[in-house]
């Protein structure tokens, strides 16, 4: 190891500790940035100090990863070790705007982000900075997030970057997106599959480069792709719709000798290793021209896992607790790849140019896109008891935002005419390659319809996150099938430090239409999942009562910035209890009152007052008819609709004032007794009832109870299937009449 003055070491380098002598051909291949000020890339990739250059890059990544990995004896070296040689490839070449599916090379990234000076953004100016904000609250969590500065995109569960890349490259026509991927997740087949129907969808979007770092193992074992040999890997792609596959496998330029199929590229000789970076270098040069020419493209990279850090194969993966930068192991892997600190600004000088400046400068999410405005949404203002179809009337709503705005675009893999939506169709086309006007297919239509939710969750979210409008459509029972994404984006959407639309689904056909299909269709828990994340603070389920209340909704989520709003509603024909404005007003409260008992009469010798806290829109049915019976012995009856609860929490029990475009409005204590305060309140929900949980946490009613769904089942009627949970009027009866009789027994 070199003996460094520390007067010669650069102020970014404080905390690196240690330093290595300069590498042979030093001075004749890096005595000055080969990006020079004012350029954001290297001219040529095969130039030889260009390629001397790419390899010092990858190896000051590799250190850097593994440094700040060791200072916490924790995080995920080995991955990123496997890719550096592409990822340091990708920034020399200018194309900075790179996404990954892997959260586990999170630290690699982070690396990356410090190189070109992009975590000064956030106060990390230095190696000391950067261990102490390693994977500790508002620093650098364990996993990517778009909330650092100058990455595009959060990173966790497998599976999901490859939608972020796409919706980043609908959007931005003439910018490359990389995402790189791990074959410890190519086990799972809808990475591929998502991008292939993508491409059947979008042909003459092909501007992101999926970058497969096939390493071998995935966390804890081989991956199992691992056996496949390249011809195999190759045609698996091809297979996909890629035309383009270039594989550069590190095999072939070993001179180490090293047994089996994957090598770590960082044990050849120097000449060997700067033959491996050319081939890397001048292959994602010819992978990127291929993309932006149109030539739907993949390129991969073939070394061990762990290449160049403290070890190899699946064991390099993860940092515990005794691997700290004093143990031996850790010191050995970071003399190895320990360079002068000219080099160190040398690699600075080359990434702080690449792409134009700092990613936290010049990335598309660093930069606000311009939002279309909104048309003024035409409504219907249905009578009140007038029968309306509620999922019909939002989707003339959302054929109308389709219009205005071209890069909207409606996600729905079973069918939006299944769902009483064929407006949508209609106004704004499936599309799809074949043609057909029965089927409202045209190649440009705006309604994407893969037969995978996470797909069409993936692409709707990725494209609020990336900044413009879409809408997700599904059968509330699959919904789940892709809703990690969409929580994935809504915890982005609420650490973001731009503005940009709010991620918007609408699920149809609930539990209680879907009596004939059995349980399959009939999978309401979901509404659990949107009920937990209320308390994350940008997350809203709403649940409009009818038909004018949906369309007041659509407009309430539609409008909104940085918030996950998710809209549960009817595909069939109900009554009408609600006005537009009143509608409106009810969203901007979190609830209102449809009905009340008017007699005076009545009031005036009731029994007492049972209130009814309701979320759904079917599930009216019976709590009306229960009124009714109610009414006839004697009770007085309020009925409210909860159609925005997350404004009915009090707000010390929602993070609100954590996330961006933070919404501290909740209903006062006053306004909230109002309409809740009883002798007695039933929470009644035709799905789970924790969406009613501010109710019950504030209710002051002495007596209360729940009705909600238990589990499914095949049934002929909604009626059915609502007595089969126990959802009926003689039950709330026979509630209501337990209550008096335990209330006069004592």
């Amino acid at each position: 190891m070199s003996n460094t003055n520390e007067n010669t070491i650069p102020a970014f380098c404080q905390g690196i500790q240690h330093f290595g002598e300069k590498w042979p051909d030093y001075d004749n291949h890096a005595a000055q940035a080969v990006i020079a000020e004012g350029q954001n890339a290297i001219s040529n990739s095969n130039d030889d100090s260009s390629v001397y250059q790419t390899l010092l890059a990858a190896d000051a990544l590799r250190y850097l990863t593994l440094q700040v990995t060791g200072s916490k004896g924790s995080g995920h070296p080995g991955g990123f070790a496997s890719s550096a040689e592409a990822h340091a490839s990708l920034m020399m070449l200018g194309h900075t705007n790179i996404i990954t599916e892997v959260g586990h090379h999170a630290p690699g990234f982070y690396s990356s982000m410090f190189l070109d000076s992009s975590l000064e953004d956030m106060g990390i100016n230095n190696m000391d900075d950067m261990m102490q904000r390693f994977r500790e609250k508002d620093g650098l969590l364990g996993h990517l997030s778009g909330a650092i500065p100058g990455l595009l995109a959060p990173a966790g569960p497998l599976g999901q970057g490859q939608h972020f890349a796409m919706a980043a490259a609908y959007l931005h026509r003439d910018k490359l997106f990389p995402v790189t991927i791990g074959d410890g997740g190519m086990g799972e087949p809808y990475v591929l599959n998502s991008m292939m129907h993508f491409h059947t969808a979008y042909p003459e979007v092909t501007n992101f480069l999926p970058t497969l770092i096939w390493n071998g193992y995935s966390q804890e074992h081989h991956s199992m792709v691992s056996l496949h040999d390249n011809e195999q890997m190759i045609a698996y792609w091809k297979g996909h719709g890629f035309d383009e596959v270039i594989l550069i496998d590190a095999k072939d330029f070993d001179d180490s000798e090293q047994t089996g199929a994957y090598v770590d590229s960082s044990r050849f000789s120097l000449t060997q290793r700067l033959a491996f970076t050319k081939a890397v270098l001048t292959g994602i040069d010819a992978a990127a021209k291929s993309a932006m020419n149109g030539t739907l493209t993949a390129f991969i990279i073939k070394q061990l896992k762990g290449t160049g850090v403290h070890t190899t194969g699946a064991k390099s993966h993860n940092l515990y607790p005794a691997d700290t930068l004093d143990q031996q192991h850790i010191i050995d892997g970071l003399q190895r790849r320990a360079l002068p600190p000219e080099a160190w600004q040398l690699v600075r000088d080359n990434l702080t140019r690449a792409g134009g400046g700092p990613a936290a400068r010049t990335v598309v999410t660093e930069i606000d896109m311009s939002f279309t405005p909104l048309p003024t949404l035409e409504m219907n203002d249905f009578n009140k008891n007038e029968q309306a179809v509620p999922a019909t009337a939002m989707g003339a709503l959302v054929a109308q935002v389709g219009l205005s705005d071209e890069r909207y675009v409606v996600t729905n893999a079973d069918g939006n005419e299944a769902s009483a939506m064929k407006n949508i169709n209609d106004a704004l086309k499936i599309r799809h390659p074949t043609q057909d006007p029965l089927y409202n297919q045209e190649p440009d239509g705006q309604c994407y319809e893969p037969l995978n939710e996470d797909a069409c969750a993936g692409f709707s979210a990725g494209l609020a996150l990336f900044g413009s409008r879409s809408i997700w459509l599904s059968y509330e029972s699959f919904a789940i099938n892709g809703w990690p994404i969409m929580q994935t984006v809504a915890q982005a959407m609420a650490e973001l430090r731009r503005k940009t639309p709010s991620i918007v689904s609408m699920f149809t056909a609930g539990a209680l239409e879907q009596g004939r299909n059995g349980w399959t269709h009939q999978r309401p828990e979901i509404e659990s999942y949107f009920a937990a994340m209320m308390r994350n603070g940008n997350s809203y389920p709403l649940f409009p009562c009818d038909a004018n209340a949906i369309q007041a909704a659509y407009e309430y989520a539609t409008s909104s910035y940085n918030k996950n709003m998710v809209i549960i509603a009817s595909k069939s024909p109900l009554p009408v209890y609600l006005s537009i404005d009143e509608s409106r007003q009810a969203f901007e409260d979190g609830a209102v009152t449809v009905y009340e008992t008017q007699s005076v009469a009545l009031k005036s010798c009731s029994k007492g007052t049972i209130v009814f806290a309701v979320t759904g829109d079917m599930i009216f049915l019976p709590v009306f008819e229960a009124k009714d019976r109610l009414e006839g012995q004697g009770y007085s009856v309020r009925i409210v609709a909860v159609v925005n609860p997350r404004r009915l929490y009090r707000p010390t029990d929602v993070a609100w004032d954590t996330v961006s475009e933070p919404d501290g409005n909740f209903m006062s204590d006053i306004a909230f007794n109002a309409l809740f305060d009883g002798d007695a309140l039933l929470a009644v929900s035709g799905g789970p009832s924790a969406a009613l949980e501010p109710v019950l946490l504030r209710t002051r009613a002495p007596q209360r109870d729940t009705f909600c769904w238990k589990r499914g089942e095949t049934t002929a009627t909604a009626g059915e299937i609502m007595a089969f949970n126990g959802i009926t009027s003689d039950a709330m009866l026979s509630t209501i009449e337990n209550f008096f009789a335990s209330k006069q027994a004592a």
